[in-house]
């Protein structure tokens, strides 16, 4: 019988079928931060557990962190929960890349950086953008804290029911200044903000095939911006290649990774499997995307106006975001320009922003600040030079971490002003009470920070 990506995964990893038409299943990484894992390294000191596999339980700081070098605040809740990680991880054997060491990152940029994310395999971790992981052929989901817990303590995870499959099939390539952010936006702007809830999406065709695995990473991390459970895109040469490559420790070397190769080579959908739900998008034409409201269903063209409400959710997101209908998007000015985020803090992100920003000055009056999404992706990028390149344009350099896409750390856009920001939600205060964001990829920011207003990279 033909299969999807999906199926061959899920039934993989299937323990055992649950009352109801769930099931449970086994899984083969656990990544854990600081913020929804202390109440279930509590729940398991209590009842006396250990954690079943803390080989395959890794931990890092990201939420929590300064990324601006000031030392961390032990009396700060911050602070308090970088310490409890730190405690729970010595006391139970995991882990954990700390705020000093050199492998700290971002949870789902560190997982691929470190070999960890693999073909083929289930991965969990206590945060809505897991799907990222997807990217490598890879179940990848987000789950809450007594999940959390359930893990740590059986390395298995109870599904209540199989998720549908979602087809999203693209048609043609992204042209220049077009990049995978926009292709994401797109997508989400097409199906709605539910348009995936209770799928499993599979991102296909030439334009997806043609990204570079930073960029499928962009495209599955943003799955769940549309109410999907996960992103998933076939493995291929590409993803073997990133996998393949010498600085990734936990990786699998020689004839483990061939026999790796060989089992992501089977994992591609096979011909005449079917879908619960097929959607075309052609992106031929497409151009860089903005939001402009409060969700990244709220999307434009860079080369549009603001759109006229369709309901009362739009209203009160133009009422939110200061705007009026028929308003061009390349008319707003901003006050702050972020380059980072487990969506767009890659090297390649940064490489991509750096090259148009050479030469170039950021605008009288904007706050533009870059955070790498690693320590690595930070000591690479001031390897290259680029470091040099953002600071002296006027960018703020950070340490690494989540930083301003949730308002952490005094990284945040005072209540009224207006962000370009290449992070994945543009929600009501995400990144600071009364913030106004707009969601764009590395090279619009660019071209936003250096006029000042929302800007089309194509013609900067």
């Amino acid at each position: 019988m033909a299969k999807t990506l999906f199926e061959k995964v899920w039934e993989g990893h299937k323990v055992a079928d649950l009352p109801g038409g769930g099931a449970l299943l086994y899984i083969d990484r656990h990544l854990v931060h600081e913020v929804t894992s202390p109440q279930a390294f509590d729940g398991l000191r209590e009842a006396g557990r250990r954690v079943r596999r803390p080989d395959l339980t890794f931990a890092t700081v990201d939420h929590n962190v300064p990324t601006d070098g000031r030392p961390i605040d032990a009396q700060t809740l911050s602070g308090k929960q970088l310490a409890a990680l730190d405690r729970n991880c010595r006391e139970f054997g995991v882990p954990l890349f700390g705020y000093d060491d050199a492998r700290q990152g971002i949870v789902h940029i560190i997982g691929p950086q470190l070999g960890l994310t693999l073909p083929g395999l289930t991965i969990v971790c206590g945060d809505s953008h897991t799907s990222t992981h997807g990217a490598f052929g890879a179940l990848a989901f987000g789950i809450g804290t007594t999940e959390v817990e359930h893990v740590l303590a059986t390395q298995t995870l109870r599904q209540s029911s199989v998720p549908k499959t979602l087809a999203v099939e693209t048609r043609g390539r992204l042209g220049e200044g077009v990049t995978a952010k926009d292709l994401i936006l797109a997508i989400i702007r097409k199906l709605g903000a539910g348009g995936g809830t209770g799928f499993v999406v599979e991102y296909r065709g030439e334009a997806v095939s043609s990204l570079s695995m930073p960029g499928r990473m962009t495209v599955c991390n943003m799955s769940i911006e549309m109410g999907a459970r996960a992103g998933m895109i076939a493995p291929d040469d590409t993803t073997l290649d990133y996998v393949a490559a010498e600085d990734r420790p936990f990786a699998p070397k020689g004839a483990d990774f061939d026999r790796l190769a060989e089992h992501a080579k089977r994992l591609a959908t096979d011909p005449g499997a079917s879908f619960d739900r097929t959607v075309e998008i052609g992106v031929d034409c497409l151009v860089p995307q903005v939001t402009w409201g409060t969700t990244p269903a709220m999307t434009v063209d860079v080369t549009e106006a603001v759109p006229e409400p369709k309901d009362a959710n739009e209203e009160r997101a133009q009422r939110y975001m200061g705007l009026e209908p028929g308003l061009p998007v390349s008319e707003l000015a901003v006050d702050t320009v972020f380059i980072g985020s487990c969506t767009n803090a890659r090297l390649e992100d940064l490489r991509e922003a750096a090259s148009a920003l050479r030469g170039r000055k950021v605008a009288t009056g904007v706050r533009a600040l870059v955070v790498p999404g690693s320590a690595a992706v930070r000591a690479q990028a001031e390897f290259e030079g680029l470091d040099q390149i953002f600071k002296d344009a006027g960018f703020e350099w950070h340490r690494a971490g989540c930083s301003m896409c949730l308002g952490m750390n005094g990284d945040t856009v005072k209540p009224g002003h207006r962000s370009a920001s290449t992070s994945n939600r543009p929600y009501e205060g995400r990144q600071g009470p009364g913030s106004r964001t707009h969601l764009v990829s590395p090279l619009t920011a660019v071209a936003t920070a250096v006029r000042g207003k929302i800007t089309d990279p194509r013609t900067s």
